[in-house]
């Protein structure tokens, strides 16, 4: 806890578990959502997700997303990735390849026309695909995106039912939720608490692979990688929580107290906290150099990423 005075006014942080740079050494898992958005229950959702660290996949029918623009723009702002799911939710099967191409055209233009991008992932409804299908969206640059873990929220899942889907979950694999049902929203903390203990966070899924992967888009991995040394010092990278315009990085350092690490931004960059170091700028306001503070050997610090979600470089040295 701390204090934070602003204009006068003191305001009392508390830092909750949700906050905390997340454990990601197990990997990833993908959280999906269909049929948003709605107005009765998305907003409450999406908080819901900020909240507890969590970041999903909206899949989207077009016509909520035509007629609820400014929910997928807080869907985008909230740090969602946005999917495609057919424009009226119809059984794609047994429609012809026109049919098909008008629906997931369709609801391109819509979340586009709101969120300012096109998706690249798309969802058949009910799960249901053919040759036809899977043509129509390859040609719409499409991903087509099933699931590996199905809650059941659909079909009457109790929310004890849906945390316990969410626990089977393994590394790069998806679970289908909905938008619409409370038991699935007032799961959420529960989710979010077991992806923790088990050291999984919620990723994005990858446009090449279909699987869950790191938001930055790199593939998840089993431990993290080392960056590069200098005179027996070692930084090793760990992601933390993410946001839409924001995420946290820890860095690990082994080789004895006198460390110095490099921190150099991407253009867009910039650095609004650091904790547990001490750091200093070069003139450019690009290049960060962080010693130890006595706070330990292990550090972390916010990136406002500017657009660039790709890690700052980062290097060792014994000062």
């Amino acid at each position: 806890m701390g204090l934070l005075t602003v204009l006068g006014a003191t305001l009392t942080v508390t830092s909750s578990p949700a906050a905390q740079a997340a454990d990601c050494s197990a990997g990833y898992v993908g959280l999906t959502y269909d049929d948003g958005p709605n107005p009765g229950n998305t907003g409450n959702l999406l908080n819901a997700l900020r909240q507890n660290g969590l970041r999903a996949t909206m899949f989207n029918t077009g016509q909520n997303a035509q007629n609820n623009q400014a929910l997928v723009r807080a869907q985008r702002d909230a740090g969602m990735w946005i999917g495609n799911h057919s424009y009226t939710h119809p059984h794609l099967t047994s429609m012809s390849s026109a049919q098909i191409q008008s629906e997931l055209q369709r609801t391109q233009q819509a979340v586009q026309q709101a969120a300012g991008t096109a998706p690249t992932l798309f969802r058949p409804p009910y799960g249901e695909t053919n040759a036809t299908v899977k043509s129509v969206a390859r040609q719409l640059g499409l991903t087509e995106i099933i699931w590996d873990v199905d809650s059941q929220d659909w079909n009457g899942a109790s929310t004890a039912q849906i945390v316990q889907a969410a626990g089977r979950l393994q590394n790069g694999q998806i679970i289908l939720m909905h938008d619409q049902y409370a038991t699935t929203l007032n799961a959420v903390p529960q989710i979010a608490a077991n992806l923790r203990s088990r050291n999984l966070c919620a990723g994005m899924i990858s446009p090449t692979t279909g699987r869950a992967v790191a938001p930055d888009g790199g593939t998840p991995t089993t431990s993290p990688t080392p960056t590069p040394t200098s005179g027996g010092c070692t930084a090793t990278i760990t992601p933390g929580q993410q946001w839409s315009d924001r995420f946290n990085l820890s860095v690990g350092v082994s080789g004895g107290d006198g460390w110095v690490v490099t921190v150099t931004l991407r253009s867009t960059q910039r650095v609004s906290a650091v904790w547990n170091a001490a750091p200093s700028w070069d003139g450019s306001g690009r290049v960060m150099t962080v010693r130890p503070n006595g706070g330990g050997n292990t550090f972390g610090f916010t990136v406002m990423h500017g657009g660039d979600r790709t890690w700052p470089a980062v290097s060792c040295r014994v000062g």
